[in-house]
């Protein structure tokens, strides 16, 4: 199993020969209304589309999930799996093979249908979005981009999660971001050998009113230093692919 940082929310997952991209964002600005004076991000260089893509997997159905200059970059007949805003999203911009998965609901796919792929219940940003649990042969892991993790998913011994690993928020309305504060649940609940950092990475500038009232807590150095003996932390470098360890 390896995993390739993208920046932002964005991955490409490879489990064996199945190639996974998640929530990509590789070229243009991202904007949240009103427009670029409220906020806008920008990459400091567009990233490549990964070629021989299996399968878009979608959490969320905002923009820095979802993001439209980015989608219409890849084939539509690319097979989407995704939450149900986003699935909303993906069929507006002309993929003509889309599934939404609500929270609960589970995907079994592949060359050999040894995919699978479960929605969780994660963010609610109005709307409860998506979290997933992979599993196949050559590794398992979860990821979910805001911190959120449901109570009542079992506890199982994975290779993986991907999430943030800092607290992001806004006076007032508090932590929209929530690494920093689920990661011990994470740690006790799925005992993984890897812990890849996520959401707040990649060479982004941000602009615009909302970023100045922003607050971070936390930091990827710090989780690391809590994390027990057997398990690391990587803190990615956009590009890179990082092979996971799983069980001899």
């Amino acid at each position: 199993m390896h995993a390739t940082y993208l920046g932002a929310n964005g991955w490409l997952l490879e489990f064996g020969t199945l190639r996974v991209l998640v929530d990509p964002w590789l070229s243009g600005t991202l904007e949240f209304p009103p427009g670029p004076w409220f906020f806008q991000g920008e990459l400091s260089q567009p990233q490549p589309v990964p070629e021989a893509l299996d399968l878009l997997l979608l959490t969320q159905g905002l923009a820095d999930h979802t993001h439209p200059a980015s989608l219409a970059l890849l084939p539509r007949d690319l097979p989407v799996l995704a939450s149900p805003t986003a699935a909303e999203r993906a069929r507006q911009l002309g993929f003509t093979q889309v599934q939404a998965l609500a929270p609960g609901q589970v995907w079994q796919g592949g060359t050999a249908g040894d995919l699978c792929i479960r929605a969780t219940a994660g963010a609610p940003v109005p709307q409860v979005e998506n979290g997933y649990l992979i599993e196949h042969p050559s590794g398992s892991l979860y990821l979910e981009p805001h911190g959120y993790l449901p109570a009542d998913l079992p506890a199982q011994n994975l290779n993986a999660v991907i999430t943030p690993v800092v607290d992001l928020g806004l006076p007032l309305a508090g932590a929209f971001v929530r690494g920093r504060q689920v990661l011990p649940q994470l740690l006790e609940r799925f005992s993984p050998r890897t812990v890849l950092a996520s959401t707040a990475g990649g060479d982004v500038r941000f602009t615009g009113l909302l970023t100045k009232a922003l607050w971070q807590q936390g930091s990827p150095t710090e989780a690391a230093a809590d994390l027990p003996d057997g398990c690391r932390l990587i803190d990615p470098v956009v590009g890179e692919r990082y092979a996971i360890a799983t069980p001899a």
